[in-house]
């Protein structure tokens, strides 16, 4: 047999050229080595079971990386729909892509799935795996596929519009499928690892792990409806959400994260600690803040403010209604019609509820003349814009129709552009840690090939360069996101891991090229010319609905004294007690504290368990003892307990946390 040659990278990262025969496979080289379950061959994911060609350079892909998992997930998507078909061979298959964290598969069939339905396909899912079942890719024609998927109407779809949707999944939560993409069209079959018998085949461009059995951990979540590719005016699928990982202690570990999540939940701990709700009167993705939600929401935007009155930011503030001409100037309109509010026809003119604050903006910097001598000029608004969000998508504060942006736009001259986007990271960064995050990695989004994009490809490219010349030298980790930059210029996001690990994207910087030249935005230069300045975008907290969010799953609801609603609260042991700990509480607000003393008629551990449940941070407890001692007895959130601290002494100590925004 002839030989060819090939570059190996092996699980140690070392590279080396090897020449191996004609029909050797990635699973030749890295045989043994269960951990490897994919290849990555010339920079593409492919089977392990592929042969190689002369010149290939391949590297092992491991079932704990990203990829690997990737892969994992995709092939229990597949065992799941088999299990289904088994049970319901009525079933027709939509797709089936992994997604974060896991895997769904969209199926037609007469009626919702139970919970009962998802135990039993768990069951034969796990039969399935212990068979072993070998995962066979083959090369088919469209017509082939036709004939061989004439059963799976939405299969027949696909093939249809080969090329024109994304591969594995790229955009699954649009419709988006895994199944086909602008080359050789592939089916993979499921064959029994004894017999060689077919079991189950779909169309898919994979790759897949090399049997069932190299799935070691998954589990079905829950179901739900799904309208076929994503559109409201296609046929509702039922869609089965499942779980798979690496081994089953990575799948405890996610499984544990998720029952950390629901105690977490900041709609739960929203109607809890009573912060905010969304009547059905308003509309869906409308929130209304309740009083001590209101507090929290005002110490985040004042502080917020300070710190942006510090570093040169000067406030503006405009209306929430435009006439439509305005989003049209800024190009916003053709890209975002969809998720913006319907025009309102008034005096013969479209106005539309505000999306974006931008456009606004820059009629500001136009509305005179403007010198280099003024430039970075920073513009700041705490901006409310609405956006169309679709039901499906609504998710408390995290995801809402309503949304206050705490919205910059800078602007400045082509040489100061570096350092403003330097000064700028650093001070989102250093903003965010004040309010308790500092677990941060950079996502740089990079134009893609759509058609949405506008500008020159000379512009984008300084614009990115410059981008990821400064994300760089923050020394947090950049992660590529090509394709996800906005329709005028590219970003870098900043991603936030919360106190169970969860990632989340906060602040955005983005570069902006166009929206300056699309409203002829120009200002004096030293020498007298007129010159057009760069554009920057930045929203900090992205949303304050959002952040806030965010903000209460970070703490499990126990906001740090700073920003919690109620900072203190006197809890007399007996009524005699109760004007002493009034007076005390006026020593506390004196100092600016937000100090209650519950007066209710509840024995004095209720009220302990009242304020913890209300997760108030300081508890001020008061009996004959404190009060002949002008002392109280502390009592701290987490159940830890001083007494006899004298009130002077009490006093210092909440106010200095709250002062100091400490994290406890």
């Amino acid at each position: 047999m002839s030989q060819i040659k090939i570059q190996v990278l092996d699980r140690q990262a070392q590279r080396s050229e090897r020449e191996v025969t004609t029909g050797t496979t990635a699973g030749d080289l890295y045989a043994g080595d269960r951990d490897v379950v994919v290849a990555r061959v010339n920079g593409q994911l492919r089977d392990l079971a592929r042969p190689l060609e002369d010149g290939d350079a391949v590297e092992p892909v491991t079932a704990d990386s990203p990829e690997g998992r990737a892969v994992i997930r995709h092939s229990t998507a597949h065992v799941m729909a088999q299990a289904v078909q088994q049970a319901f061979p009525e079933a027709k298959l939509g797709i089936g892509p992994p997604v974060e964290n896991g895997f769904y598969y969209d199926f037609q069939v007469d009626r919702a799935f139970t919970p009962e339905d998802l135990k039993s396909i768990e069951s034969k899912m796990r039969d399935i795996v212990k068979q072993g079942q070998r995962f066979v890719r083959r090369e088919v024609t469209d017509d082939e596929a036709r004939g061989e998927l004439r059963d799976e109407p939405f299969k027949l779809e696909l093939i249809g519009i080969k090329g024109s949707v994304a591969n594995n999944g790229g955009e699954a939560a649009e419709g988006a499928s895994a199944e086909v993409g602008a080359g050789q069209l592939t089916i993979y079959d499921n064959v029994d690892a004894k017999t060689g018998e077919l079991r189950w085949k779909d169309l898919c461009r994979g790759p897949h792990v090399p049997t069932t059995r190299q799935i070691p951990a998954f589990k079905l979540m829950r179901n739900a409806g799904a309208y076929w590719r994503g559109s409201e005016k296609n046929p509702q699928l039922q869609r089965i959400y499942g779980t798979a990982w690496e081994s089953r202690a990575a799948q405890d570990d996610y499984l544990k994260m998720l029952e950390e999540a629901e105690r977490r939940d900041h709609r739960k701990l929203g109607a809890e600690l009573d912060l905010f709700s969304f009547p059905e009167e308003i509309g869906s993705g409308l929130p209304v803040f309740h009083p001590k939600g209101g507090i929290i929401r005002r110490e985040m935007e004042n502080y917020s403010r300070k710190r942006h009155e510090e570093a040169g930011y000067e406030f503006v503030n405009t209306p929430h209604i435009t006439k439509g001409h305005l989003f049209e100037t800024s190009g916003h309109l053709p890209y975002y019609a969809d998720t913006m509010f319907p025009p309102m026809e008034l005096e013969g003119s479209e106005y539309y509820l505000k999306a974006m604050n931008c456009p606004m903006h820059n009629l500001i910097f136009r509305a005179r003349g403007r010198s280099y001598r003024e430039l970075p000029l920073r513009l700041f608004e705490f901006g409310t814009v609405y956006r169309y969000e679709k039901s499906g998508v609504v998710h408390g504060l995290t995801r809402v129709r309503g949304l206050t942006q705490d919205d910059s736009h800078i602007y400045c001259t082509r040489e100061q552009m570096a350092g403003e986007l330097k000064n700028l990271l650093t001070f989102v960064l250093d903003l965010l840690r004040d309010y308790g995050l500092d677990d941060f990695f950079l996502e740089l989004s990079t134009k893609g090939d759509s058609e949405k994009f506008i500008g020159s490809d000379e512009e984008w490219e300084s614009a990115t360069d410059t981008l990821r010349e400064v994300a760089e030298e923050s020394g947090l980790d950049l992660v590529p996101d090509p394709g996800g930059a906005a329709f005028y210029g590219p970003k870098i996001s900043v991603q936030a891991r919360d106190a169970i690990g969860r990632s989340w994207q906060l602040s955005t910087i983005q570069l902006d090229f166009n929206q300056p030249q699309r409203f002829g935005l120009e200002y004096t230069a030293a020498d007298g010319t007129r010159q057009q300045p760069i554009m920057i975008h930045r929203a900090l907290f992205g949303s304050i609905e959002r952040f806030m969010g965010v903000l209460i799953e970070h703490y499990a609801g126990a906001m740090p004294p700073w920003l919690a609603p109620v900072q203190a609260v006197g809890i007399p042991i007996g009524d005699a007690h109760v004007p002493y700990l009034e007076s005390v509480a006026e020593r506390l607000a004196a100092r600016g504290i937000r100090v209650e003393v519950d007066t209710s008629a509840d024995r004095m551990q209720k009220k302990i368990r009242n304020a913890q449940r209300q997760k108030i941070p300081f508890m001020l407890l008061a009996g004959d003892e404190d009060v002949a001692a002008d002392a109280v007895s502390f009592r701290y959130r987490s159940g830890a307990q001083k007494n006899g601290v004298p009130i002077a002494e009490a006093v210092d100590e909440i106010a200095a946390a709250v002062e100091s925004r400490s994290q406890v």
